[in-house]
């Protein structure tokens, strides 16, 4: 082949921008969704809310699990980035902790509970490779925050990523699905109950990961 012909062979191959910001704004618009109405979301909803036609959205993914997977590697990999960030930049553990819940919240952290549902193969090596970066940088800010004296001993990463999941999505069977103005507030005054010295004794154990991915 003439490296011409290999050159338009190359630019053909590759996604044209257009269509890379379609998958984009499909993704970002399931996301949301699956936040608001869990994993089953309509997906002519989310065709609609991202702009494209439903044929463009079976284009990009043929079927719900390919866009439920492609969903949640987003959202695990944009927020092992966050944490990363906070633990890299922030010097005290408790603000980088901090930091870390309310950029998750930003991220939609709520939209990976299909990882936790027995459906979802929650193995797939790509997720399994963000999820462990995920949570060793979540582990980092934790382990950082106990060293330090900033964050009560009785309180593990699990309790932290529970309540964020829980703090960041509308309650079921309400219409009040536009909570990004109460988010912030509430996670707030949850970081506030986290800090040390402890102001109370939790009842019962610190929730583990292991705890949230293999309870029934």
């Amino acid at each position: 082949m003439s490296p011409a012909a290999d050159t338009e062979a190359r630019r053909a191959a590759r996604p044209r921008a257009d269509a890379l910001r379609n998958r984009e704004r499909i993704v970002t618009a399931a996301r949301e969704m699956f936040v608001e109405s869990g994993p089953e979301a309509p997906l002519d909803e989310v065709a609609r809310r991202a702009g494209v036609g439903n044929a463009t959205l079976y284009r990009n993914f043929p079927d719900r699990s390919s866009l439920v997977h492609e969903v949640v590697l987003s959202v695990l990999g944009r927020t092992a980035e966050r944490a990363e960030e906070a633990g890299a930049e922030e010097a005290d553990p408790f603000t980088a902790l901090s930091r870390f819940t309310h950029a998750a919240a930003d991220e939609r952290v709520a939209a990976l509970c299909p990882l936790l549902s027995g459906d979802f193969d929650k193995d797939h090596p790509d997720l399994v490779a963000q999820r462990d970066r995920l949570e060793g940088a979540v582990k980092a800010l934790v382990d950082r925050a106990h060293e330090a004296g900033r964050l009560r001993a009785d309180v593990a990463m699990g309790d932290l990523m529970m309540m964020l999941s829980q703090l960041t999505r509308p309650l079921p069977g309400v219409a009040c699905l536009d909570i990004d103005r109460f988010t912030h507030r509430h996670l707030q005054l949850f970081l506030d109950g986290l800090e040390a010295p402890a102001r109370s004794e939790l009842p019962g154990s610190a929730v583990t990961l292991e705890d949230l991915r293999y309870s029934p």
